[in-house]
């Protein structure tokens, strides 16, 4: 990652608040700047808050999909996805049958791989069967847990959500890439529970990033334009 000088002193501006000036001059994350859809994915979507079932499903199968990989192929990718998947609707995947993973095993536009193909429909039928209630059950410290309404968010959202870190435990704004965890006892309890709901390719690592991508988390730089 280049060293941006700050406009005024030109001195390094990573070097003092972590970010790096994007195209349009505006201080940013610096992992945004290698690409244009890095650009936009940063600053129209990640760390804003996602409820509905469809796009967390979407972003926990896409995490999944991204193992071993970039995420830049994953959003170079997103619209093929889409497409394979019926939009992500967990009730339309949890009816693909063998022919279905054929078709997408033959699909150039995603990832063709069959384990992680497996794995989202095995995942959407995990999410339709979803007991939150019964998964919560004793999931204690250091998670503090937060009751959300199965209507509004469905169910997933229920989950997912109710491991969103206490206001009063949200650490500072990371200042630097350094400062960013890999995981929490948040992300450790919410990847628990999704593996006991039978959801897979799901650990503390892709938990977090899910956490991270959704909103439950705010982890854009403290000098970001978009903090």
């Amino acid at each position: 990652m280049p060293v941006v000088p700050a406009p005024a002193t030109g001195r390094p501006q990573r070097a003092r608040t972590g970010v790096a000036a994007g195209p349009d001059g505006r201080p940013r994350c610096p992992w945004a700047l290698s690409a244009p859809e890095y650009i936009a994915y940063h600053d129209e979507e990640w760390g804003r808050p996602v409820h509905d079932t469809v796009g967390l499903f979407e972003r926990l199968s896409l995490e999944a999909f991204q193992s071993g990989l970039s995420w830049l192929t994953i959003l170079r990718k997103r619209e093929a996805f889409r497409r394979a998947f019926a939009g992500f609707d967990p009730t339309v995947v949890a009816s693909f049958d063998s022919a279905d993973v054929e078709r997408l095993m033959a699909d150039a536009g995603i990832v063709r791989n069959r384990r992680k193909i497996l794995a989202t429909v095995g995942n959407a039928r995990a999410v339709l069967a979803l007991d939150v209630p019964l998964l919560l059950r004793g999931t204690g410290p250091p998670v503090a847990r937060k009751n959300y309404d199965r209507a509004t968010f469905g169910p997933l959202g229920e989950l997912v959500w109710s491991f969103q870190p206490a206001a009063t435990a949200a650490p500072l704004a990371p200042a630097v890439i350094a400062d960013v965890p890999a995981s929490t006892p948040e992300s450790v309890a919410l990847a628990k529970a999704l593996k006991a709901s039978g959801i897979v390719f799901v650990g503390p690592t892709t938990a977090y990033a899910l956490m991270q991508a959704c909103g439950l988390v705010n982890d854009h730089l403290a000098a970001c334009v978009n903090r």
